[in-house]
């Protein structure tokens, strides 16, 4: 077998199309970078045409051809936009990332049901829409690779307000597994990451040298085996296998990108 003389060729993502959602995100950031960086041609989408445009720039350096989609994948006419959007610029759609999403904390009683509903929407409604739009593409293929972005509250709960975002990431589980069940044969693996802390604009405080920040951090390490938090290049691994053809005998997991937080 070719593979097993070459086996870093099963990692090699060069000349791939990827579409990534919430592409100036947290997550959706390192990814884009990450996929850029292995030689893959780039559909960008995400609502903040500023921040999409700059991830873009940062992209193109890396070498990568991109192609900008200013939408979220709020409905069925914005997921077909950007499928037709990377079919027209590259022919093919190999690799899909939603990381697209949103939390709202509140304690449960305090938490008005649209806020709830709207969590739901962005993390599991969000993600079904977006990996049904890329699903005829794919098996017109014969392959693609689906990567959700779950959490490690998808499988732990949160006692400080987390009641729709545990709820919503629990859900994105449960897309995992059930699309993993259902395309299995047809050359589509459907994964999650799901990370826990990790370093970006949003926790980049909880890395700081404070007595809040370190108090908060202390906390949280009590729990986590390797004893750090995570960094965006944490992540590099784990979505590059689930991207790839090292990952084809692999579908309807939940990758724990966590340090071991969900192990104890």
């Amino acid at each position: 077998m070719t593979s097993m003389k070459a086996p870093l060729q099963l990692f090699d993502v060069s000349g791939k199309t990827a579409l990534i959602t919430g592409a100036s995100g947290a997550f959706g950031a390192v990814a884009a970078r990450i996929l850029a960086a292995s030689g893959c041609n780039l559909v960008l989408a995400a609502g903040n045409q500023d921040s999409l445009a700059s991830i873009a720039a940062e992209c193109e350096e890396l070498g990568a051809k991109t192609m900008q989609v200013n939408a979220r994948p709020a409905d069925e006419a914005a997921c077909a936009k950007m499928v037709d959007a990377a079919v027209d610029a590259f022919e093919t759609l190999d690799i899909l990332v939603v990381a697209s999403g949103m939390n709202k904390v509140a304690p449960v009683e305090e938490m008005p049901v649209e806020t709830f509903e709207a969590v739901m929407d962005a993390n599991a409604r969000q993600s079904w829409l977006m990996a049904r739009a890329v699903v005829p593409t794919m098996k017109a293929q014969g392959s693609g690779k689906i990567v959700l972005v779950s959490s490690a509250r998808g499988l732990l709960g949160h006692p400080a307000g987390y009641s729709a975002y545990c709820a919503s990431k629990s859900a994105t589980d449960g897309v995992v597994k059930a699309l993993g069940c259902e395309l299995g044969p047809t050359g589509i693996t459907v994964n999650a990451i799901a990370p826990t802390v990790f370093r970006s604009p949003l926790t980049s405080w909880m890395f700081e040298d404070t007595p809040e920040a370190k108090k908060v951090r202390d906390g949280f390490l009590a729990r986590v085996p390797v004893g750090r938090l995570g960094e965006p290049e944490d992540l590099a691994g784990p979505l590059l296998f689930l991207s790839s053809a090292a990952s084809s005998f692999y579908t309807g997991h939940i990758l724990y990108a966590d340090g071991g937080y969900t192990a104890g």
